[in-house]
């Protein structure tokens, strides 16, 4: 009986994963109307209000930095941000917050490096994405200077680049070039497709997630990340150990 149980039973959690032993959130978009995020004030204390309700006690929020669609500066972000905290602050809001970026390895990246105006957290983390049609020829270089630099590079979302899917060493390589990996909490629901949700599972198994980020972006994100909190992988991830959120 109780292998039948487990076979047609339940495939979500009969409790939600309190995302208070996660701590922190560092992969969001909350800055009203500068990239694809939150485009009001009024939206934006929506979102933050939504993630303390589920147990998160720091955001750090990452508008996107990219050469073509969003030229946004840390004068850009952190101008914006103060209006964020004000008002987060007026509605009463317990919760810490903090800015920096999301950056797009693109053709514009390496000369804000070398200009010296990347917005990091933390430790010297800095959050960074690559395209999603295919790898940016000169990734593994710009990941090897912003090393020498000193930085610690998380990539983001890392279960959303299809042109890896079918060749999973590339995420090993990842991790043996000290790369951080990133996982979309919201990848685990199956939200962007069920593909994106096996590679996230499969990085769980093999203990290479060493972060979780909400990526919230809008009510939807802020819906869908609710609900995976009855998410057995969630629920996998969070009680692992291994997750270093809460080290920012």
């Amino acid at each position: 009986m109780g292998v039948f149980n487990n076979f047609f039973g339940s495939k979500k959690l009969s409790k939600p994963v309190d995302f208070s032993q996660i701590g922190t959130d560092f992969h969001s978009h909350l800055v009203p109307a500068i990239d694809d995020g939150v485009q009001s004030m009024d939206e934006a204390v929506e979102m933050i209000r939504g993630m303390h309700d589920m147990g998160f006690k720091k955001l750090i929020t990452t508008p996107h930095i990219q050469f073509e669609f969003y030229r946004n500066t840390p004068k850009i972000i952190n101008d914006g941000f103060e209006q964020v905290k004000k008002a987060v602050k007026e509605a009463g809001i317990p919760i810490e917050l903090e800015a920096a970026a999301e950056y797009l390895l693109d053709d514009g990246f390496e000369q804000r490096r070398k200009a010296g105006e990347l917005m990091t957290f933390g430790d010297n983390y800095i959050l960074v994405e690559m395209g999603f049609f295919a790898e940016h020829p000169n990734f593994k270089q710009f990941v090897f200077d912003l090393q020498i630099d000193g930085y610690k590079v998380i990539l983001a979302h890392a279960e959303r680049f299809s042109y890896w899917f079918n060749n999973f060493d590339k995420y090993k390589q990842l991790k043996d070039r000290g790369i951080f990996i990133q996982v979309n909490t919201v990848s685990l629901t199956g939200y962007y497709s069920q593909q994106t949700k096996k590679i996230a599972e499969k990085l769980i198994d093999e203990g290479m997630v060493d972060f979780l980020g909400s990526d919230l972006h809008n009510k939807t994100y802020l819906d869908t990340l609710n609900a995976s909190r009855y998410e057995k992988y969630v629920e996998k991830l969070v009680n692992s150990g291994k997750l270093l959120n809460k080290q920012l």
